[in-house]
């Protein structure tokens, strides 16, 4: 690992580190509310299911944030914009520890998704097109587990300071995310490919349109690519914490080290996933992660010990991560260069509108069996991998192609 970034010139790994604490502290933002269901039902005086509103909401509104974001990218450069989206998303994040009721909060984190939406495409065309073509299957794996640092970071804020500060608190520390925007704004260059596509510069949003309908099977395919990765990882993840707590009655600390645990799992999956796509592909990859994560489901969901779900959640997470970490240099290798910030953020994005439901429709289903959120875990991770295999081995390769722009 660190051999990847000794090969790096210090623009390519401050615009690397910008790209990944974007993406880790978007992601934090966004675990911090999934981790606060139960709490914040309990205020409000209503059901999980109701809370749950807010995860699809977010997921719903990110396609709209990534076209915005990713236009104003493709007009005005990956690095101002970036910066625009960390300012908005930690906005947003502080603005909803102090929503008043139900409807406030279900609003802001509508908000939230349109500002979270725009960030992957913007933050991942400013590192791939400043990287190296050599490695990029390694900072493909660690730059999409930004997402699982994200989810880290929430499980150690909730296991640490739930009990003192609260679900608003939390929302309170999330939101000092904006900090990065110094870090951006003084240590970070624009991408290079950027710079030197100067047709992107003039582009107009009509433009833009046309040449994303103009590539309209390949944003198709991306969408039901990124359809089944969603399902993946938010089937596996989002309501994981609500099951420990309500079907297994564990308590926030001991929840939050469960979720600390299977976190380094999926890091660990991505970054190992990541570099042996640089070998065998990247659909062998994805395909071989989607695969080995089916055996791990009856230790994953139906153990009884908080040590045996402890190792289910980090052997799951680690293939479910694994296979997510191929997934920036993928999908920005199938996109044409013209559409780069937009298209793999866009497909991205709608994939996660094809999955938003999937949250509430898993709660009610749980809820109407008595809580029984393991077997609908259990039944959802079974057909969206399998899914997921399918509609890999159906694409097409584009391994270690070159970024350009325009």
């Amino acid at each position: 690992m660190i051999s990847y970034f000794r090969t790096l010139t210090r623009p390519q790994l401050h615009a690397y580190l910008a790209a990944l604490g974007g993406w880790s502290l978007d992601a934090l933002d966004f675990f911090i509310y999934v981790f606060s269901l139960s709490a914040i039902s309990a205020e409000f005086h209503t059901t999980v299911k109701a809370v749950a509103e807010g995860v699809f909401l977010t997921l719903a509104f990110r396609p709209v944030g990534a076209l915005v974001f990713g236009w104003l990218a493709e007009k005005y450069g990956r690095r101002p914009i970036l910066m625009l989206n960390v300012v908005s998303y930690s906005a947003v994040q502080l603005a909803t520890a102090f929503a008043p009721n139900l409807a406030t909060l279900l609003a802001l984190r509508a908000l939230f998704g349109f500002a979270m939406g725009g960030e992957w495409g913007v933050g991942a065309a400013l590192a791939l097109e400043t990287l190296p073509a050599r490695g990029r299957g390694f900072f493909s794996g660690l730059l999409q587990e930004g997402y699982v640092l994200g989810y880290l970071l929430a499980s150690a804020v909730f296991a640490l300071a739930f009990v003192h500060v609260g679900w608003r608190g939390m929302f309170v520390i999330s939101s000092a995310s904006a900090l990065l925007v110094v870090y951006i704004r003084f240590g970070v260059q624009e991408s290079p490919a950027w710079t030197a596509g100067q047709a992107a510069h003039r582009a107009s949003a009509a433009e833009v349109w046309s040449a994303i309908t103009g590539y309209l099977p390949t944003l198709l395919y991306l969408v039901a690519l990124m359809a089944c990765f969603n399902a993946f990882s938010h089937g596996s993840q989002d309501l994981y914490p609500t099951f420990l707590q309500k079907q297994h009655g564990f308590a926030p600390g001991l929840t939050g080290s469960i979720a600390i645990v299977m976190n380094v799992g999926a890091l660990l999956g991505g970054i190992c996933f990541g570099a042996l796509s640089e070998r065998i592909g990247r659909k062998r990859a994805i395909m071989l992660a989607a695969a080995l994560s089916l055996p791990m489901i009856p230790l994953w969901a139906y153990s009884q010990a908080a040590v045996t779900l402890a190792i289910g959640g980090f052997l799951m997470q680690f293939m479910v991560q694994g296979a997510w970490g191929i997934v920036p240099a993928h999908l920005n290798e199938l996109s044409p260069p013209s559409v780069r910030a937009i298209l793999p953020g866009f497909a991205y994005q709608l994939g996660n509108l094809a999955m938003s439901k999937m949250a509430p429709l898993q709660t009610g289903v749980a809820e109407a069996h008595g809580n029984d959120y393991a077997h609908v875990l259990a039944v959802t991770l079974a057909c969206v991998a399998l899914a997921l295999i399918l509609v890999t081995w159906l694409g097409r390769e584009a391994h270690s192609a070159e970024l350009k722009v325009g």
